[in-house]
């Protein structure tokens, strides 16, 4: 078993992550009322007596015995004991679930959590270990699973960027949207392969060619219209996508792979894709920085 450093239970607020943990029975614990940053998520320990509310935080209760809990090792996530056993694709069983509600915890999407290690847990995994700065792989062993009890936040690419936001980070090819703030969605992406391109379509009732870069640009853009379902354009078909740039767009694909290889959209998983417009409204900031290194 991989254990975290078990701390005394303390009441403090940290402004890095706008987190705050209460608890009671201690001294100094949060008072009832205390202000807390937009967005700001409380960790408030159960199984201790009076403990007092934080206003203005979500409260995710995390049971302790005593006087004593697990804190997080890291501010701003909640403890979590590894399985520790090494999983590969196609794995089944309680670790996997395990998995999959950890990752999902920390804003990840691993699809259900059915205890089945599949393609949509694959992905999940994969933007995990790009956030951590492990090198992506579909075995979930020692290394991954300390970082999951351990977890960083992804690095914010635009500290002085609206509460509510898209950020893709073309380096780690990794999206995240922010809400209030919090990094709710995080998402393995590929991006477009920058290798130029000449394809032949018919569209609007004639054959036509289509020549560029295949390049996503850097830049701070918006969303602006969608399309449900599949949408058909001159390069292919797109699931769901959000155009934020022309006629680049964040959009589910059949193909995602561990290197950029779209004509210059973001693709995303299917999972991904299938959710994410019912969190990413129009006119929403979105900030495109880096560049993969081959």
């Amino acid at each position: 078993m991989m254990r975290g450093r078990r701390r005394p239970a303390v009441a403090m607020l940290v402004a890095m992550g706008a987190v705050a943990f209460a608890t009671a029975g201690v001294a100094g614990p949060a008072r009832a009322g205390t202000a807390v940053p937009a967005g700001a998520v409380t960790y408030a320990t159960t199984g201790l007596a009076g403990a007092a509310p934080v206003s203005g935080a979500r409260t995710v209760a995390v049971r302790v015995a005593g006087a004593r809990g697990a804190l997080p090792a890291r501010a701003g996530y909640p403890p979590f004991e590894a399985p520790g056993k090494t999983l590969r694709l196609g794995a089944k069983g309680a670790a996997v679930k395990a998995l999959q509600a950890r990752l999902k915890q920390l804003g990840y999407v691993p699809g259900s959590a059915d205890g089945r290690y599949g393609g949509a847990t694959l992905t999940a995994v994969w933007a995990f270990q790009k956030v951590q700065g492990i090198k992506p792989t579909s075995t979930v062993a020692a290394r991954t699973w300390r970082a999951l009890e351990n977890p960083r936040a992804p690095r914010v690419l635009v500290p002085r960027g609206k509460a509510t936001r898209v950020e893709v980070d073309l380096t780690k090819q990794v999206m995240v949207l922010y809400r209030s703030g919090v990094p709710v969605l995080i998402s393995h992406i590929s991006s477009g392969s920058g290798v130029p391109y000449t394809e032949y379509a018919v569209w609007n009732g004639k054959r036509q060619v289509f020549s560029g870069s295949a390049r996503t640009p850097t830049g701070d853009y918006k969303t602006t219209w969608r399309a449900r379902g599949w949408h058909r354009s001159y390069l292919g078909q797109l699931y769901n996508p959000i155009f934020f740039n022309g006629g680049i767009a964040l959009h589910g694909a059949l193909s995602v792979p561990l290197y950029p290889a779209s004509h210059g959209c973001v693709r995303l998983p299917m999972n991904v894709a299938g959710i994410l417009p019912g969190m990413l409204g129009k006119g929403v900031p979105v900030h495109v920085r880096g560049a993969f290194r081959r």
